[in-house]
């Protein structure tokens, strides 16, 4: 890994350390107990866990990033499923989305083999799951049954998928090992996330959508983003970008990732859930987590492969 990536990475330990600091002295003074202190510091418990294991499959190389992130669309996949209800006639469709779909989108990852990877779900998979279905022969609401499980996939496989998929581009000028790239790209949007809920917190007075997601507000949204698109900025070197080609590039994975979670909240709502699970202390589930990645990934994969990969 280049020198530029050691002290990103230094500077995020430098970062939650802090946070870590603050966390206790707010525990310290207000309570442990206090809910948005606790809250605050099972966040950034589960930061410390989440970069850790992120920054070391990294580390040790592509196919130990493609596995961590096929875990995560398993999970993902799992709790989109857990709140979408099923019945007996969609076991097959499920045997298949589980077993065959996800595996194969990251197994076609780790072979570098990208004109499959990229219909494979949304033609192939399309197809047979829709078949398994029909042969089922259980028509009772057909179409929102096989409705759930392919957007199930679209979002929590193939859509995340694209973020390991950074790792088979080959960019001219650019370090041989792309795993700076993803670091960047997670970073940005996991930044804007952390971003707009701070502003949010601090000056959010307008809502941005009160039905979908009622704690989004716009000024969250606008002082968060300006602030993932300067991170961006400053984290270039980690591109194969300039400065202003990092500043557009961290501004469509910013917009991106608001819409993943825009929707994913609207989801959420239309299924009178709060979260996606609990699989993550103060996050919620593992799709809360990567709900914005969803989205944004297949956006900044595209935009870098065509702009800038041979």
């Amino acid at each position: 890994m280049p020198y530029v990536f050691w002290v990103t990475i230094a500077g995020m330990v430098a970062v939650l350390a802090t946070a870590t600091t603050v966390g206790a002295v707010l525990a310290r003074r207000v309570g442990p107990e206090n809910p948005t202190v606790l809250n605050l510091n099972q966040r950034i418990n589960a930061w410390w866990v989440m970069i850790a294991v992120a920054g070391t499959a990294i580390v040790a190389g592509s196919h130990a990033t493609i596995v961590l992130f096929a875990l995560c669309s398993f999970f993902a996949l799992r709790e989109f499923i857990t709140l979408t209800p099923t019945e007996e006639g969609d076991y097959s469709s499920l045997l298949l989305a589980f077993y065959v779909a996800l595996p194969v989108q990251f197994a076609l990852l780790a072979f570098r083999w990208y004109g499959l990877f990229a219909i494979f779900i949304p033609v192939y998979v399309f197809f047979v799951v829709s078949a398994a279905a029909a042969l089922s022969q259980d028509t009772t609401g057909f179409l929102e049954r096989n409705a759930k499980i392919q957007w199930a996939l679209m979002v929590c496989v193939y859509g995340l998928s694209h973020a390991p998929a950074l790792l088979m581009l080959e960019i001219p000028g650019y370090y041989s090992d792309t795993g700076p790239l993803l670091l960047f790209f997670l970073l940005v949007v996991q930044s804007s996330d952390v971003f707009q809920y701070v502003c949010g917190k601090l000056w959010g007075r307008t809502p941005l959508s009160p039905k979908v997601s009622p704690s989004k507000t716009v000024e969250g949204l606008a002082g968060g983003g300006l602030a993932a698109v300067l991170l961006g900025v400053l984290l270039h070197g980690l591109t194969p970008f300039t400065p202003w080609q990092a500043a557009l590039m961290s501004l469509a994975i910013v917009a991106a990732g608001v819409i993943g979670g825009l929707v994913l909240s609207a989801v959420k709502r239309s299924l009178g859930a709060k979260d996606w699970g609990e699989m993550l202390a103060g996050h919620g589930g593992m799709l809360d987590r990567v709900d914005s990645l969803c989205f944004a990934a297949p956006l900044f994969f595209h935009l870098t492969r065509y702009f800038f990969a041979t």
